[in-house]
């Protein structure tokens, strides 16, 4: 049976094929009527490789024994008919896992070793070291194999204290958070720090990539859970049990690590079916479970129509089983709906973001171009014209005044020349901010400040201290765009107006959302530097695991800047060859043009006729261009799969609550 979240995801799938469909016919007609400059074919190839690529993330957050792994099963796993995640009470899953599909990787199960902590390399790092990892190939397994192979994720082994502590499994001031100890005084750890599964599923074909997170403890344990990989979700789903309702750990759980985000937030009350009595009706059980889920709404601060009352494991019996009426029952369609919903509109409004900054600086290009064209046809009809009729010596003449403009236009070039010098060494120093010896020098300040400290208590004001510099780099760095735009574009105007060019600018980079990303990093990570988490924790352990997940993360977000400034100057030098290059055509034309009008008279009429059809032409480009333009960037959203909710009310939900009953 089709579910609403693969309905939705079917609709993104074919809004961004129609998306591509109008890119390709966009850059088509660019490249055709020789509209598009090497910058431009860049931006459209970086533009449709984004749309292309695009992947939904979905972070399943949860306490051990909320139920987590029999949703997942539910959800990916029903069609091998059996349980493959192990779902059984207690510790389940240990390491973090990410569950996607790429065809060409082909179904596989990657294994991260958690002795990889004490390399110093963030999982980032790891991706594309293949030799890191333990490699399980999963084609053409059965369900009994794939459920054997599946099952290492809960793997645990015994080790030493020292070395858990090494590894951050074990915290001497909070003991009562550390793992179980046998006889030997061994700890029982994870054996695996990340799992990734590539598995053939219609979800996960469509681009869903859902990253399940192994409770409160592993994500103090691994920063970069927090601050790397939760951060690239677009949704979150917050498992409870409703058996047990928010805990004192559940609530832990979502103040340190999910409440200040701003990303989509639902909330699962898994278990529904505990609740459920044979000696009551349905209705009492009905409306126990609403006030439920209003309840937990209130406590965590959310709409009520983000919390569903759920039962994974109905829900799996009955997608086993082909049970339409009681998979309706288990709430999972309702909520699988919502989810689907809010991730279709909120990609789609980021990818038409996206779409409409780039179709529009393109547009401004090529309009330029086709505007510079025709001013240049222009010029030589008006010339041409003048000759009608005319000797010899006045063809002479037109020789001669094009021979001075060429003179006058290799001294602009000359001019262009020393303004491209002043403009890479103003580059040159707006990038200084951005370079890697800087950060490092900041980051490692950063760690003397928090190792002065008494027991690490600094920690949060020299943290707070790095944010403000980085944030003042990234604001260094987009005063230096600004002014290397207001200089060339000051001395622009005049090389415009004596030469008869056509040179225009871009905007720079806009980098406040980078500085918006040191806001996201700070406000997710702050909470965990202050006074009671600095009392139980390993400081120098907890210290050295942040660090690395900083530079992993402050160094993506610095090249990045770093490569948006970059490709923008580099577009501006771009556009100024295009133009001398296109000048030197145009008086490569005009010497034709004259010399075939001093062999033959008729020439001239013939010249004159060409040009003007010429400009009927680029008149029609720049209609067409703008037609193209507006149906890239007006393209509608897809509309909701028929016979589906959006968004649940309190009214329509107790007849579908009575039906879980």
């Amino acid at each position: 049976m089709t579910t609403p979240l693969a309905g939705r995801l079917d609709a993104l799938g074919r809004w961004r094929s129609s998306l591509l469909l109008r890119l390709d016919g966009f850059s088509r007609f660019l490249i055709e009527h020789d509209l598009s400059e090497a910058s431009g074919a860049e931006r459209i190839a970086a533009l449709r490789e984004r749309i292309a690529s695009d992947k939904v993330v979905v972070a399943l957050v949860a306490e051990f024994s909320r139920g987590k792994s029999e949703l997942i099963n539910a959800v990916f796993f029903a069609d091998t008919g059996r349980r493959v995640l192990p779902a059984a009470p207690g510790r389940t899953t240990m390491c973090p896992v990410e569950l996607g599909y790429e065809p060409d990787v082909g179904q596989a199960l990657a294994l991260l070793p958690i002795e990889s902590r004490l390399d110093g390399a963030t999982i980032a790092d790891l991706r594309s070291r293949a030799k890191a990892w333990t490699h399980i190939p999963l084609e053409g397994v059965g369900a009994e194999r794939l459920a054997e192979a599946v099952a290492q994720v809960v793997r645990t082994q015994w080790v030493a204290q020292d070395k858990a502590r090494a590894l951050g499994f074990w915290d001497d001031e909070r003991r009562e958070d550390n793992p179980p100890v046998d006889a030997d005084g061994r700890v029982e750890i994870p054996v695996w720090r990340h799992a990734l599964i590539n598995y053939r599923h219609p979800l996960l074909e469509r681009g869903l990539v859902v990253l399940d997170t192994p409770g409160l403890n592993a994500l103090g344990a691994e920063p970069e859970l927090t601050l790397g990989l939760l951060s690239t979700a677009q949704a979150t789903v917050f498992v409870l049990g409703a058996d047990a309702g928010l805990t004192r750990s559940d609530m832990a759980l979502w103040r340190e690590h999910l409440a200040p985000r701003s990303l989509a937030h639902f909330v699962l009350l898994n278990k529904i079916d505990a609740l459920r009595d044979p000696m009551l009706p349905a209705a009492p059980v009905a409306s126990q479970v609403e006030a439920l889920c209003h309840d937990t709404a209130r406590v965590l601060g959310i709409a009520p129509q983000c919390v569903f009352g759920v039962s994974a494991r109905d829900a799996l019996i009955a997608r086993v089983n082909g049970d339409e009426h009681g998979l309706r029952g288990s709430g999972l369609l309702e909520f699988e709906d919502a989810l689907g919903s809010q991730l279709l509109n909120q990609r789609c409004e980021l990818l038409q973001g996206v779409v409409d900054e780039t179709v529009r600086l393109l547009q401004v290009q090529a309009a330029h171009r086709v505007g510079e064209m025709r001013r240049q046809l222009a010029e030589q009809t008006l010339e041409l014209r003048g000759l009608r009729g005319k000797s010899a010596l006045r063809l002479r003449a037109a020789r001669e005044r094009m021979a001075a403009e060429a003179v006058e236009f290799e001294q602009c070039v000359v001019q262009l020349q020393a303004l491209r010098a002043v403009h890479n060494r103003m580059m040159s120093a707006t990038l200084v901010g951005l370079a890697s010896d800087p950060l490092r020098a900041e980051l490692s300040r950063m760690r003397d400040e928090i190792q002065a400290s008494m027991l690490g208590l600094g920690a949060r004001k020299a943290f707070v201290a790095l944010c403000a510099r980085l944030r003042e780099r990234i604001l260094t760095a987009q005063s230096g765009s600004n002014e290397i735009h207001a200089m060339l574009s000051a001395s622009y105007r005049p090389l415009n107006a004596r030469h008869g060019l056509g040179l225009v600018l871009a905007p720079p980079p806009a980098l406040q959302r980078f500085a918006r990303e040191i806001d996201m990093l700070e406000t997710g990570y702050l909470p965990k530097l202050g006074l009671a988490h600095s009392l139980r924790r390993p400081q120098a352990q907890f210290t050295e695991q942040f660090m690395r997940m900083l530079v992993s993360r402050i160094r993506g977000i610095f090249e990045t800047a770093s490569t948006d400034i970059e490709s923008w100057n580099r577009a501006a030098s771009t556009h100024v060859d295009h133009q001398l290059g296109e000048r030197r055509r145009n008086f490569s034309q005009r010497n034709e043009a004259l010399q075939r009008i001093e062999l033959a008279a008729g020439e001239l009429e013939r010249r004159i006729v060409d040009l003007g059809a010429h400009d009927v032409t680029l008149r029609g480009c720049q209609a067409r261009l703008g037609e193209l333009g507006h149906a890239l960037r007006t393209l509608p959203p897809p509309e909701a799969p028929p016979g589906r909710h959006v968004a649940k009310s309190s009214a329509a939900q107790a007849p579908r609550r009575r039906a879980m009953a």
